[in-house]
């Protein structure tokens, strides 16, 4: 069966580790000796790793590896294990005195679903490295995705499970586009394919039915009983078309439009999206704009599979146990 996920891209590998009977885990992405990456940054409240190193005016050009992990700011610990790995295997930045290896990443919000106290830290970030391989992405409730929630308008109480999804765009054009993400949104998603709505608030915690949100904030003033900065959605495209770090910001910018199709409302305060692009190939004379328009597809695609393959999590239902 054909790769339709990120993995089909030439030269990436996936890799996800989980804690042990905690709703948690990583995920990393890995290319042969580091590609050249953008990054873009959306929502109020982001948990990042490395991305100043992606702004086109810096000194390093390329990154080698790149994560994506619950945990909140805890989960910013799975670098060093990334790092690790990549140290072991001779991968990283010639400084002159040693090579070193370039990471980057983001968090999400999980804690509303893991009060255990244990979060992703370095060994399973490693372990996640050395789980990573070029077969199809595992997706839904898998690494990163494990503790993903959607439709938070009024609460956890009133959300769904979701997770990571991966997509592919094999345009004939020659130009390949995929992409992971991982969707922790406050809002609610939505299929733009078919204008309905998937997974989001639910009219009440013990309800299968999900209220409108558009209609919803037009009836609200003020959110209540919503800390902030508990969600976002995270993820990465990448190609097969050669371009550099300020082409791969565009791509990466673009790609943001994915969410804006799929998430209501997306960017909000309280959501820290972040999509990094990356370029694996050496496909010319090819249009950022052109890779950046399939690279929205190749995310919308993602966002949506993450919640057709989610599995429900104790009280919260995922979209396939809707009526």
């Amino acid at each position: 069966m054909p790769n339709d996920t990120l993995t089909g891209i030439e030269g990436v590998r996936v890799g996800h580790a989980e804690l042990s009977g905690v709703p948690s885990g990583c995920t990393v992405v890995l290319t042969d000796g580091g590609v050249p990456a953008g990054v873009d940054v959306r929502g109020g409240a982001p948990g990042t790793f490395g991305t100043d190193t992606l702004n086109p005016v810096n000194l390093v050009d390329r990154i080698h590896g790149l994560f994506f992990t619950g945990g909140s700011a805890f989960g910013l610990s799975v670098a060093e294990g990334v790092r690790r790995y990549l140290k072991e295997m001779n991968v990283g930045f010639d400084s002159g005195h040693g090579l070193i290896p370039i990471v980057a990443g983001a968090v999400i919000f999980d804690l509303g679903v893991n009060r255990s106290g244990l979060y992703p830290d370095g060994e399973l970030g490693y372990r996640a490295c050395r789980n990573a391989t070029g077969e199809p992405v595992g997706e839904g409730c898998r690494g990163a995705g494990l503790g993903a929630t959607v439709g938070k308008l009024h609460g956890m109480e009133r959300g769904m499970k979701s997770g990571l999804g991966s997509a592919l765009i094999d345009a004939p054009s020659g130009v390949r586009v995929g992409a992971l993400m991982v969707v922790n949104a406050f809002g609610d998603v939505f299929d733009p394919f078919s204008n309905r709505p998937l997974a989001g608030c639910r009219e009440d915690a013990r309800s299968s039915r999900l209220i409108d949100a558009e209609k919803e904030m037009m009836r609200l003033r003020r959110l209540s009983g919503f800390p902030e900065g508990q969600n976002t959605v995270v993820g990465v495209v990448a190609t097969n078309v050669r371009l550099n770090k300020t082409q791969l910001t565009k791509v990466a910018q673009m790609a943001h439009d994915g969410l804006a199709r799929t998430v209501f409302p997306t960017h909000t305060l309280y959501d820290g999206d972040t999509v990094f692009a990356l370029s694996c190939g050496d496909v010319e004379g090819v249009e950022t704009t052109v890779v950046g328009a399939l690279a929205a597809r190749a995310t919308a695609e993602a966002v949506l599979r993450g919640v057709y393959r989610a599995s429900s999590l104790g009280d919260l239902p995922a979209h396939c146990d809707l009526r």
